[in-house]
């Protein structure tokens, strides 16, 4: 009785030992191997891949605002992984690829390649192990996320070739094909994919599931030969049975995309109709799918209805992270139904979501931009443009809708300069013109008034101590703590701790011994000493004398105001005039000017330009005066001709030797370093000038003279006006480069 235990354990090991062997076609081996490598070896390696493909799943962004990827997932077609041989492999390099931290996939793989080395049971030709074309496909699938493609292709004809009957080939020929796409072999994926299809339709092999799979790869398939009906067909079929949920919803979404782009609005509305209203699609496709319903909706009747489900999914408390498209999207509803204010409530709701994205942001931006464009407000518009440039990343820099408002918001960047010019130099020309007493009276009514401000400031930075004693001590420390955050993640605990501490400290160098009493009269008695100086000392922005002192009286200085003003005015004119059609602030602009210089040269070009605004404006009252100033002050100018005779080509044909020669006498005098006398002659010639090729050339000569003996803001001035007055030219592109060159 005694041996009978050791005989069972003995037998039991015998049994095991037998079961292990590899080689011997028995039902004992077959179901051990077949158990193991399913619960033990795969088991693992399918985790891991499942791990792998979840991690895919959280980093990928898609961005709705483009057409969707059919498969979420970026490969670089650029790094296809190729085996590299060096001397040494193997030795050398064998520890450092050891140690090169595994990947969910490379687990997986391993896991595979291990279930066919130890378990496969290949006995006379014949696979005996029904879990060995599970490794299979297992491996190809990690190599393919792994982007190895060349290889995963291999372990996919592996399984094509010696297990054609295997429960799984279909799978396997869909992977298969997929992967070829991966490597540009669209046409052979496609014919790999029509036969299956085609071959088991009448069979009835293929389950719903594999089905979508292969409608799904040939979308992908087609969509890189770009042929866009087929797709569509594709996806179509893909999205009717909704097997896998959330690759069924992004086929019919991208399938919406399409109809979209393509102008189908009808076919549009009703994919995204359908989405919206389906039942086993995700969440975040449904949301989505109700943007682009609106998205695609005219501005009618139906409008009202998709505005008002918008509405109610911007009430639900559920849909806070999409609340950012959500605003926008109703933000542009309210703008097709004239509804401006409202838009624009929208769209800065839409900036200050919580959950958001610089992406998106540039879309509202534009917009606001756009309303206030439309509002003839450039200075704002401009800077709305600004932020969506500044929100712009180089991923999306070279979109057409981006190139776009940097070409608009090139004109906006130079007018929004005159403007602040002459805004700047109207203040201080104002106050130039006060008298003694009321200068005295309007600078103290300011430091009255930042005087009110500062206490009001320095009142609340004390509530806010004085809260921060109330609550900054152990007991609201604890409460913190009770609530599982740490003090100092609570910036707001941080600022009270501060407060509290300098309250009862003062403030104290970081060093052993800081809490010792002489440490501390020390600490106080030059505190003291810095508070009693800071009493002695005033503080200049509550003295007067600043800002009289201030106060320019150089006669130079002032005109140079002057002038500068002038000119911000008189290319502000021609923007408006040429550049945003907005004749009534073009004749705004050259009306001041007009009051403002009274000379000659500028009475000429100012009066040419008004006739032609009011002209424009059917004025024919205002038009007439300043033509009658033209025709009787300056009859033997271009611009004289140019009214009596406006379907007359001018004769400058006749005059361009003289015309040149003039020219060429100007850049002598320019290359002789006589730069003011150069600017001097460019102005008396350029109001002479009309439809010459001349025209051009002087600006830029004008600017580089200045460039010679002015400051540099004032040169890079004049070469911005060369660059936005002739940017089709030479000359322009050339100030283009030197602006360019002076930001480095």
């Amino acid at each position: 009785m005694k041996k009978l235990p050791n005989i069972l354990v003995f037998s039991t090991i015998l049994i095991i030992a037998y079961s292990c062997s590899v080689k011997k076609d028995t039902f004992i081996n077959r179901k051990f191997h077949a158990l193991t490598t399913k619960y033990n070896v795969l088991f693992n390696g399918e985790q891991a891949f499942l791990k792998g493909l979840k991690e895919i799943e959280e980093k990928n962004q898609d961005n709705f605002w483009q057409r969707l990827q059919i498969e979420p997932i970026t490969f670089d077609d650029k790094t296809i992984a190729v085996p590299t041989f060096k001397p040494g492999t193997g030795f050398e390099d064998t520890e450092e690829e050891e140690n090169k931290p595994l990947t969910n996939f490379d687990k997986a793989e391993e896991k595979a390649v291990k279930a066919v080395q130890k378990h496969s049971m290949n006995i006379n030709g014949y696979e005996k192990n029904k879990q060995i074309d599970d490794a299979y496909l297992l491996l190809g699938k990690a190599r393919y996320y792994t982007q190895r493609f060349i290889p995963a292709i291999e372990a996919f004809n592996y399984i094509i070739a010696n297990y054609p009957k295997a429960s799984l080939i279909y799978d396997t020929k869909i992977w298969r094909a997929k992967a070829n796409i991966r490597l540009e072999n669209e046409k052979l994926a496609l014919e790999s994919l029509k036969l299956l299809i085609e071959l088991d339709k009448n069979e009835k092999n293929l389950t719903d599931l594999q089905r979508e799979q292969a409608h799904t790869a040939m979308a992908m398939a087609y969509e890189k030969t770009d042929t866009i009906q087929k797709v569509i067909e594709h996806l179509t079929k893909a999205s009717q049975t909704f097997k896998n949920r959330e690759q069924s919803a992004r086929n019919m979404f991208i399938l919406g995309q399409i109809y979209s782009e393509l102008d189908r609005k009808d076919s549009a509305r009703m994919v995204f109709q359908k989405l919206a209203d389906h039942k086993k699609a995700p969440y975040k496709y449904k949301i989505r799918a109700n943007i682009e319903l609106a998205k695609n909706t005219a501005n009618d009747s139906a409008s009202v209805l998709v505005l008002s489900r918008l509405k109610k999914l911007i009430d639900n408390s559920d849909n806070r992270k999409y609340l950012n498209a959500l605003y926008y999207q109703a933000g542009i509803l309210e703008l097709g139904r004239n509804k401006t204010e409202n838009a624009v409530d929208y769209f800065n709701k839409s900036l200050q979501a919580k959950n958001n994205d610089d992406y998106q942001k540039t879309y509202a931006y534009e917009q606001l931009g756009n309303v206030a464009f439309d509002k003839q407000d450039y200075v704002l518009a401009g800077k709305y443009y600004d932020s969506v440039l500044s929100k712009t990343s180089k991923e999306f820099d070279q979109e057409k809708r981006i190139r776009r408002i940097k070409r608009k918001n090139k004109g906006l960047t130079t007018l929004r300069k005159y403007e602040e010019t002459v805004k700047v130099n109207d203040s201080v020309l104002k106050i130039v013109a006060m008298s003694k007493e009321e200068r005295t009276d309007f600078f103290e009514k300011y430091i009255e008034k930042i005087k009110k401000e500062d206490e009001e400031r320095s009142q609340q930075m004390l509530n806010a101590q004085n809260f921060g004693s109330a609550f900054g001590g152990t007991s609201f420390i604890g409460s913190n703590a009770k609530k599982g955050k740490w003090y100092f993640y609570n910036t707001q605990n941080i600022a009270f701790g501060k407060a509290e501490f300098e309250r009862i400290w003062g403030n104290r160098p970081l060093e052993d011994n800081w809490r010792l009493s002489e440490k501390n009269n020390k600490i106080s008695s030059d505190t003291k000493d810095v508070s009693d100086a800071s009493e002695t000392k005033p503080n200049p922005r509550y003295e007067l004398a600043t800002y009289i002192d201030a106060i320019p009286s150089n006669p130079e200085v002032i005109e140079k105001l002057k002038e500068d003003r002038s000119e911000a005015l008189y290319q502000l004119g021609l923007i408006y005039k040429e550049q945003f059609k907005n004749l009534e602030l073009a004749a705004a602009k050259l009306e001041r000017l007009k009051e403002l210089k009274k000379d000659n040269q500028s009475e000429l070009a100012i009066s040419y330009h008004l006739y032609q605004i009011y002209t424009g404006l059917n004025d024919n009252e205002k038009a007439n005066s300043y033509k009658e100033i033209v025709l009787s002050k300056y009859p033997d100018t271009n611009f004289a001709q140019i009214i009596r005779e406006p379907n007359v080509k001018l004769t400058e044909e006749k005059k361009s030797d003289e015309l040149q020669k003039k020219y060429k006498q100007i850049y002598i005098m320019y290359k002789l370093n006589k730069f003011e006398d150069a600017v001097a002659e460019i102005d008396k010639f350029s109001p002479t000038l009309q439809n010459s090729n001349l025209i051009p050339k002087l600006a830029l000569l004008k600017a580089l003279s200045i460039g010679k003996y002015q400051d540099k803001e004032t040169y890079k001035k004049a070469l911005e006006f060369v660059s936005l007055s002739y940017a089709n030219t030479e000359e322009g592109k050339k100030a283009e480069e030197i602006i360019e060159q002076l930001k480095k």
